[in-house]
């Protein structure tokens, strides 16, 4: 069995799944994992600053190597790459299916990958964003609500902004994004008008994906209750994200000392990050941050990203079967 949608049709998949490229988490292994379950797998280059310990030119090769023959994505942070231009030509050739953008302006980038005869996938918060992303040439486009881990803007919700950028998206695949971790997920996403979901939280706790063990076993303990949309580790890590971002991130002591005092954290800066990044150091996850979306209170327990994708699509599936709107069989 398997759901068929114009996101399967145009990627050469059998599950309207995608891996978020998230930052530090998504490597080469995780990415091949996803893709080889059906799904398609796609390795986060984050911000592309080596000081960040993930994302430099070195780091990005040995996530490729990890990735072996698997047909997979990467995806930068748009605005980064105008910051270090060579990881995106690095990137262009290691041909990657995809070419995922988010949070600043495709249309530098656009032209290369479309002539390169990569698909381009583009992140979007609002419409606005999805009418540029279309303007510049996206293949698909990726509508993230507010729910989501990570980056992004306190503003639509999954809900909302999804059946939204359908509307305007004509022929263009549109994924839903935030908040979605199992079968029910994408089931409503689906009957939203998407083609698919790009899910992060939830494939962030399983054994390929990067990052901490500590890390991994808080998020199936966490609730969706736990998580805040704040700036404060963006201050303290020095990262100048544009007006309007925040990120969602699990409630911490860190957090809990500096949302709502940040000019204070900034006025503090030095003595501040230089503490932060020892923490890091020692894995502390009481200090350091661990971005997570609203689909936590699903997600109780840590299991191979194969089984997740199987485990989605299997369920949305079954719901879908006497539904309008997808092929079944």
């Amino acid at each position: 069995m398997a759901i068929t949608t114009a996101l399967t049709r145009l990627l050469g998949i059998t599950h309207p799944i995608i891996l978020a490229p998230m930052g530090g988490v998504a490597g080469g292994k995780l990415a091949a994992a996803v893709s080889q379950a059906g799904g398609f797998g796609m390795i986060g280059g984050g911000y592309g600053d080596p000081k960040a310990g993930y994302g430099g030119k070195a780091w990005m090769d040995d996530q490729f190597r990890a990735s072996g023959n698997a047909r997979i994505g990467v995806g930068y942070i748009t605005w980064s790459l105008e910051r270090f231009p060579e990881l995106f030509d690095q990137a262009l050739e290691h041909a990657p299916k995809v070419f995922g953008l988010a949070f600043g302006d495709e249309t530098r980038f656009a032209p290369r990958i479309k002539a390169a005869g990569v698909t381009l996938l583009c992140q979007v918060q609002d419409l606005d964003g999805a009418k540029r992303a279309l303007d510049a040439g996206a293949d698909i486009i990726v509508a993230q609500g507010t729910e989501a881990g990570g980056h992004g803007k306190s503003g639509r919700t999954t809900l909302t902004l999804t059946p939204a950028i359908v509307d305007i998206a004509g022929k263009v695949p549109v994924v839903a994004a935030g908040g979605l971790s199992d079968g029910r997920g994408l089931a409503a996403a689906l009957m939203l008008g998407a083609s698919g979901i790009l899910v992060g939280t939830r494939f962030w706790a399983t054994p390929e994906a990067l990052g901490s063990d500590k890390a991994k076993q808080l998020l199936t303990t966490a609730r969706s209750d736990d998580t805040l949309r704040t700036r404060v580790f963006d201050i303290v890590r020095e990262l100048d994200w544009p007006e309007g971002y925040s990120g969602r991130a699990i409630v911490n002591d860190f957090s809990r000392q500096w949302h709502g005092r940040e000019l204070e954290l900034e006025q503090n800066l030095t003595r501040e990050t230089e503490a932060y990044w020892a923490a890091a150091k020692a894995g502390d996850t009481s200090k350091t941050v661990v971005f997570a979306g609203e689909g936590l209170d699903l997600i109780h327990d840590i299991k191979p990203a194969g089984d997740i994708v199987r485990s989605i699509a299997g369920d949305a599936e079954a719901l879908l079967k006497t539904r309008a709107g997808a092929e079944i069989g």
